[in-house]
């Protein structure tokens, strides 16, 4: 069960309330601004009748507690009570949003015969219900145009949502997206995506009680919905800055920004409208240069220099910019400020720490010292909700150097099982280090007793009191947290070190539209990533095979555990099979066996029999998703 705020923890929070300024409120006007209709008891289910989406539950706990919590970090207070606006709302004439229906808005541009929808949310169920809330107050008209600004799945999964598949598929409505865009879906939601949604759960907080001692959103918006997804090839895609379509009557202008906050990203001009959308380049906090979900490390200097290269494009011809979460900025005297600050903010990142970095700092040593200037740091829209200055600093130096600091003690370093036993005799065993630690918490050095407490969780994970002790330390730790993601972490952590891993999960991650819109390239990369060595040691298989819908032809093969490919016939090769990529995906999916495509006739083939049910005979068992992070 989670317990109260520490005097220590009371103490801290208050002393947030002395350093920003909390009397400005500028920005609840505009996040308000153009409300058409509110959600307040927004619940959205999915077709079994589970609930997927619940923004009832934040309104609730804001309307219960008119004053910040002791147990909440004020300004991280002040800026969820923002984001619990939910609802419709006209941005300018000709172009609105809805918010709250997901982590991400949807945004409807007015056309010619219809409406532009710009990025679809995460899941069918929230894009359907936010276009039904929408038709409930504006002109039911059909969807002429979809346009996706990054490869993040909060913007592309609910497409099915909006529109009927069917019609991007035969080219009647366009799908616009930037260059790589299906590349980078592949590398961030498909290689490691296993890994990324369990370390989502901890960034989001999906677990955790929404009440003031849980969860309170994210910081980028309230949360992520658990429906139904859809990943829908695009059929038109942005390669270059300056790059002009019409859509149904409507000029759409785009700036790609790739390397920024998505590896494929882009930005919209729309002239009829005078109106910017910045995708989520622009945010109402800094965002991540590395999520703590795990990604690439992003660009600081990239990310500044597109944000300049936007200001110089379009602002001078821009009235309001929208962006893909939170609210929009009106006035372009206005707009300019909110881009030239956080263009500096990023560019201050960048800089610094390279000059820090030769100066002789390490990582940790930067991220510790380095500050925003106040002319930045106390403009809300800069504060660290979602990204934070410190695991921005860590992520630029990674960027640029790596993981290692130089120092030899760290080059080789005891795994954490192995350095917790031997940290703890050195401490004066198991006890000695206990008592030590919660003396070190009755300080307030929460910090401190975590390091501590987390080497004696590893080298003793049986001890309860260790895990007990360590779950009070990352609770106050989470409670004054300023940024979102950091207290969902924290927050977690404790309650995984009090209650245990949920029950063993071993089902896919990546869904079935995922696999069938691949490119086979994209394919079978994925499937070598799941070779296990043992199954496959010593097999050696070398087959051909012929995807009779998509006039493809592969050489498969297998060697010292490892999977290789090469887009043609060899001579070698052991087997010959003919079959459908539709047929290969439902075999990857496991919706069928190769033994049973090839009985029903789905697959011929010709040479040595078993060499393509070998092959996927040496993929490993999908592993437990809820694999331990703050336990071994």
């Amino acid at each position: 069960m989670a317990k109260p705020a520490s005097e220590a923890t009371k103490a801290i929070n208050k002393k947030i309330l002395e350093v920003l300024p909390f009397k400005d409120k500028s920005d609840l006007a505009d996040v308000r601004r153009g409300i058409i209709a509110e959600a307040k008891d927004l619940v959205i289910k999915n077709d079994k009748g589970d609930i997927i989406w619940d923004m009832k539950s934040y309104y609730d706990m804001v309307a219960a507690n008119p004053e910040c919590p002791d147990t909440v970090n004020p300004s991280y207070w002040r800026h969820e009570c923002r984001e619990t606006v939910a609802g419709l709302f006209e941005v300018t004439d000709g172009i609105w949003q809805v918010r709250g229906f997901d982590l991400a808005n949807l945004t409807l541009i007015r056309s010619d015969h219809g409406y532009i929808a710009l990025d679809v949310l995460s899941t069918r169920e929230t894009a359907k219900a936010a276009m039904d809330f929408a038709f409930k107050y504006l002109p039911q008209k059909p969807i002429t145009g979809v346009i996706v600004t990054h490869s993040h799945s909060d913007h592309y999964n609910g497409i099915d949502g909006v529109v009927d598949v069917k019609d991007i598929e035969s080219g009647k409505i366009p799908l616009i997206v930037p260059d790589k865009f299906t590349e980078q879906v592949g590398n961030e939601a498909i290689f490691v995506g296993r890994a990324i949604r369990r370390r989502i759960a901890y960034q989001l907080g999906h677990r955790l009680p929404r009440n003031p001692r849980g969860n309170l959103g994210t910081g980028l918006g309230k949360s992520m919905a658990m429906g139904s997804t859809n990943y829908v090839k695009p059929n038109i895609v942005i390669t270059r800055t300056g790059e002009t379509i019409n859509v149904d009557g409507i000029d759409l202008e785009f700036q790609l920004t790739p390397e920024t906050e998505a590896p494929a990203e882009m930005c919209v001009y729309i002239p009829k409208y005078r109106a910017l959308c910045m995708a989520e380049l622009i945010n109402a906090h800094m965002h991540n240069l590395l999520p703590l979900r795990g990604a690439q490390a992003r660009s600081a200097k990239l990310w500044s220099y597109y944000l300049n290269e936007a200001l110089v494009l379009f602002g001078d011809r821009t009235d309001v910019m929208f962006i893909t979460h939170h609210w929009p900025c009106w006035g372009s005297e206005n707009i300019k400020k909110y881009l030239k600050k956080q263009r500096d903010a990023y560019k201050f990142i960048n800089d610094q720490t390279i000059r820090m970095v030769n100066h002789g700092q390490t990582m940790v040593e930067i991220a510790e010292d380095l500050e925003l200037p106040g002319a930045l740091g106390k403009e809300w829209f800069n504060r660290g909700y979602y990204g934070y200055l410190n695991h921005n600093v860590k992520a630029t130096y990674q960027r640029y150097l790596g993981w290692f600091d130089c120092n030899p003690s760290n080059l080789n370093a005891l795994p954490p099982e192995e350095a917790g036993r031997h940290y703890v005799e050195f401490m004066g065993g198991v006890e000695e280090t206990l008592c030590k630690a919660t003396e070190s918490m009755a300080k307030g050095e929460y910090r401190w007793a975590a390091m501590v407490l987390n080497h004696v969780v590893f080298g003793f994970p049986n001890n309860e009191r260790a895990k007990d002790l360590l779950a009070d330390a990352y609770e106050q730790l989470g409670y004054q947290a300023e940024c979102g993601t950091w207290r969902n972490c924290y927050l977690n952590g404790a309650m995984e070190l009090r209650e245990g891993l949920p029950a063993p999960n071993h089902l896919s991650t990546i869904g079935k539209s995922t696999i069938n819109n691949m490119n086979t390239v994209l394919l079978l990369d994925y499937l070598a990533t799941r070779v296990d060595p043992e199954k496959a040691d010593g097999l050696n298989i070398n087959i051909n095979i012929s995807f009779t819908d998509t006039d493809e032809t592969w050489n498969w093969s297998l060697e010292n555990s490892v999977m290789n490919y090469w887009p043609k016939e060899v001579a070698d090769g052991q087997a010959q099979y003919d079959m459908s990529r539709k047929t290969f995906n439902a075999i990857a999916n496991g919706d069928t066996s190769v033994d049973q495509a090839i009985a029903s006739g789905e697959i011929k083939e010709t040479g040595k029999n078993g060499s393509l049910a070998s092959m996927f005979g040496v993929l490993e068992e999908y592993p437990d998703f809820f694999f331990g992070v703050v336990t071994p």
